[in-house]
């Protein structure tokens, strides 16, 4: 049985940098690849750390603050949604992917809530 998996993109400053044109190429043929296989849901890539606002309550009050965020050495990039037969599966699809080169993945299983469950 197929589940869902969120796939977070993270820069990374270990990662290998690519050309524009290898980037779009590896993307592309990942995406045929995820499309062909029903596997690729919604995805995006997001704004940089210059745009980003981090938002806490702490007793009763609100906290929010403006990026960038220096104590962060990653930043999120974007995500996907993917369904895959195992995380295994998931994660294996996910080498083709530039940002595996670039930076990081994270892949991390959808679950129902409890008062979700059936």
């Amino acid at each position: 049985m197929s589940s869902k998996y969120l796939v977070i993109h993270m820069s990374d400053p270990t990662g290998t940098d690519l050309t524009q044109s290898e980037d779009q190429a590896m993307l592309e043929r990942w995406a045929a690849e995820g499309e062909a296989a029903g596997r690729l849901g919604e995805g995006a890539p997001v704004a940089g750390p210059e745009q980003a606002k981090s938002v806490v309550v702490r007793d009763g009050r609100a906290l929010i603050t403006d990026g960038p965020f220096p104590e962060f050495k990653e930043w999120f990039a974007g995500y996907d949604l993917i369904t895959a037969d195992s995380i295994d599966e998931a994660a294996e699809y996910m080498t083709r992917h530039p940002v595996a080169t670039l930076g990081r993945i994270y892949i991390l299983p959808q679950v129902r809530l409890p008062w979700d469950q059936e």
